[in-house]
This record gives C-alpha cells, sequence and structure tokens, in this order.
C-alpha cells in the first residue's frame, strides 16, 4: 500500500529533517513554473495546522538541496551550541537509566512527582539528563488506572511545557534524589506558581 503523500499547497514534499524541534522541509512541484519547481522551507506545527515559514523556490534540484543542507547545518550549529551548555555550567548530562530512578506502576500517582522520560521518546539530540527530568503537573495520565494516558509535565531545565504519554515515563526521583539543576528547577516553579495564585486572589 503506497504512503499518502505530504503535501504543502501544489508541492510534494520529499525530504523533511527535524533537528533541534525545528523542521525543515523540501518540496517539488513539477507543474509549476520552471523556476520555481522546488521550494525550501521551515516548517512549524501549531498543532492545529503545519504553517511553512521562510520559503525560497528554485528552478534548479541541486540549488534547492543546498539550502536544505545550509538550513540543517546552521540548526546543528545551533543545537551543538546549546547542548553544551549543561557540561560548561557543571551539570552532568549522561543520560539517565532504570538504575537512577525508581520505576512505576499503575497504582502510582504522578501528580506532583518529579519524573524521568525514556530515552528513546526523545529526539536524538535530547538524549540526555537535563531533557528527561520534569515535574508532572497533572493530566488524566498521571491518575492511577486512567483510561486517557497523557501526563502533563515541565522541564526543569528549561521551564518548558510538554505532554508524554504515560508509558513514556521510565520511572520517578523524589526531591532528594534530584540533582542540584533539577531541585532549583523546581523551586523556581513552585515560587512562579505561588505567584499565579497571589495573582488569581487578588482579582
Amino acid at each position: 500500500m503506497n504512503e499518502e503523500k505530504r503535501m504543502a499547497g501544489d508541492y510534494e514534499i520529499i525530504q523533511a529533517i527535524t533537528l533541534g524541534g525545528r523542521e525543515i522541509v523540501l518540496g517539488e512541484n513539477l507543474q509549476a513554473p520552471p523556476d520555481e519547481r522546488y521550494v525550501c522551507a521551515f516548517c512549524q506545527d501549531t498543532g492545529l495546522r503545519l504553517i511553512y515559514e521562510e520559503a525560497t523556490a528554485y528552478g534548479s534540484y541541486v540549488e534547492a538541496v543546498k539550502d536544505f543542507s545550509d538550513r540543517l547545518k546552521a540548526q546543528a550549529i545551533q543545537i551543538e551550541v546549546r547542548m553544551r551548555q549543561p557540561a560548561a555550567a557543571g551539570i552532568d548530562d549522561r543520560p539517565i537509566t532504570a538504575e537512577g530512578c525508581t520505576p512505576i506502576d499503575g497504582n502510582d500517582d504522578l501528580r506532583d512527582r518529579i519524573v524521568v522520560i525514556k530515552q528513546e521518546v526523545l529526539r536524538p539530540e535530547y538524549r540526555a539528563a537535563p531533557h528527561q527530568i520534569k515535574l508532572c503537573t497533572g493530566g488524566f495520565g498521571a491518575s492511577p488506572h486512567a483510561r486517557d494516558s497523557a501526563c502533563f509535565c515541565v522541564d526543569l531545565y528549561t521551564g518548558k511545557e510538554a505532554i508524554y504519554e504515560r508509558r513514556d515515563i521510565l520511572g520517578t526521583m523524589t526531591s532528594e534524589q534530584a540533582p542540584e539543576w533539577a531541585k532549583q528547577g523546581l523551586k523556581k516553579y513552585q515560587q512562579q506558581e505561588k505567584k499565579h495564585d497571589r495573582g488569581r486572589e487578588a482579582r
């Protein structure tokens, strides 16, 4: 069975690579004018639709591939710099394995607990401790024996929010077990939540 073609308007996406949370795509439309048969762009998934940004059209496939390669290289350099930051700050960024946390089972309530995400769930460039340790803030999947499996999490290194499936979670950590940077991230998050609570009460 043929896979459904991915289209961006009249262009078929023939190559796509995501690196560091940003997708770079290469499209082809042989029915377009000769100087617009190939296009290179960034693609952003808003959750509702795909948005193609900074698109450039080419008549030459080779020129389009060169643009694709240049964008990918620039993105790789940015990610390389970002990946060096934890080590430069004295953070042990070695991936966390099952031995480094407490496994969970169906009886565990994960709400407001520090959780560790499985390496294989993350993109290759993010398979390191600073991207594995999160605070589970809720979601039906945080509750034991829930039908839904979504867990809302906050990254204790960056503060960014994300959703993971319960099956994506390797285990839990107590605040005492967590590395110092994660403790600081947890403290910062809790302080922000207290401010938000006071703001809501003042309204």
